[in-house]
C-alpha cells in the first residue's frame, strides 16, 4: 500500500518551534509529527511513501536516514517553491503512476500536522466501494473551511468565508462538513489535475465534481481528530491522545 505525506509547509503558526526545524519534526509526546504519521500509516499496511519537503528539507532527509525511514520505502519530493496540497500532489504523481498495474490501487494522502483515530482501512475501502476518484474524511464540527455534500455524500460545493455557499453543481439538501486533511485517492485522479503552479487540491476536487466526477465524503464523526497547527493544539493533543 502507498501513501503521500504532506510535510512541506512553513509551520508559521507553530513558531517559535519552527524557527529552527520543519513542522514535521516538531514533537508531540516525545515523538515527531512525522514519526507519528509514518508509524500510523504503517499499522494500516502502508509500505511505500513519498513525502514532499521544502522548509528545512535537509533536516527531514537526514532524520529519515537516522531512523531508517521507520522501515518504509520512502521517496522525497523536494519543492523549491511551495506548491500547496494540489501542486505538491501533482509534482509527486509519478510515484503513483509508474506502475500501470496499480492504477486501481488507492493511496492515502495525509497531512503531517493532523492526528486522528480514523480507520484508514475503512477509508480506503470506501474509495473502492464508491468507485470514486477521491474520498475525503470529514466531520460535523466548527471550521472556517467547510465543504458541501449532497444527501448521497458527493461533493457539490463549499462555503466561502463561512457565509456564502458556492455550488459546482445544483444540489438540494446539502450538508456542510469539515475536511480532516486525510484522503483516499485513485491514481486515476492524477492525470485529471490540470491546475498549474501552487494550488489547493480542493480546487481540483471542486472542478472535477462540477464535471460529474465522484468526490465522496467519508463520515468520521465517531473518531477523534485534531489539527496540530498551533502550539495550543499540541498541548491539547498531548492530553487527548495520551
Amino acid at each position: 500500500m502507498r501513501a503521500m505525506v504532506l510535510a512541506a509547509g512553513l509551520g508559521t503558526r507553530l513558531r517559535p518551534l519552527t524557527n529552527d526545524r520543519p513542522k514535521a519534526l516538531v514533537e508531540l509526546g516525545g515523538r515527531t509529527l512525522l514519526e507519528i504519521t509514518l508509524t500510523r500509516l504503517a499499522t494500516f499496511g502502508v509500505r511505500e511513501v513519498i513525502i514532499n519537503v521544502h522548509h528545512f528539507a535537509d533536516l527531514i532527509i537526514e532524520y529519515l536516514k537516522t531512523k531508517n525511514s521507520f522501515g518504509l520505502h520512502v521517496e522525497i519530493s523536494r519543492e523549491e517553491l511551495l506548491l500547496d496540497t494540489g501542486g505538491g500532489l501533482k509534482k509527486a504523481g509519478w510515484f503513483f503512476l509508474q506502475d500501470p498495474a496499480r492504477l486501481d490501487e488507492p493511496f492515502l494522502l495525509h497531512n503531517v500536522d493532523v492526528i486522528s483515530t480514523i480507520d484508514l482501512r475503512r477509508l480506503l475501502q470506501s474509495q473502492s466501494e464508491n468507485h470514486a476518484l477521491a474520498v475525503l474524511a470529514v466531520q460535523q464540527r466548527e471550521s472556517s473551511r467547510q465543504l458541501l455534500f449532497s444527501a448521497e455524500g458527493e461533493l457539490c460545493g463549499r462555503w466561502i468565508n463561512g457565509r456564502d455557499p458556492e455550488f459546482v453543481r445544483p444540489t438540494p439538501n446539502t450538508k456542510a462538513l469539515a475536511f480532516s486533511g486525510i484522503h483516499a485517492i485513485s491514481p486515476r485522479l492524477l492525470p485529471k489535475i490540470t491546475e498549474q503552479g501552487a494550488f489547493s487540491i480542493i480546487e481540483s476536487y471542486l472542478r472535477l465534481a462540477g464535471e460529474g466526477q465522484r468526490i465522496v465524503a467519508f463520515g468520521a464523526d465517531e473518531y477523534r481528530w485534531r489539527d496540530l497547527g498551533r502550539i495550543e493544539d499540541l498541548r491539547a493533543a498531548e492530553q487527548e491522545f495520551a
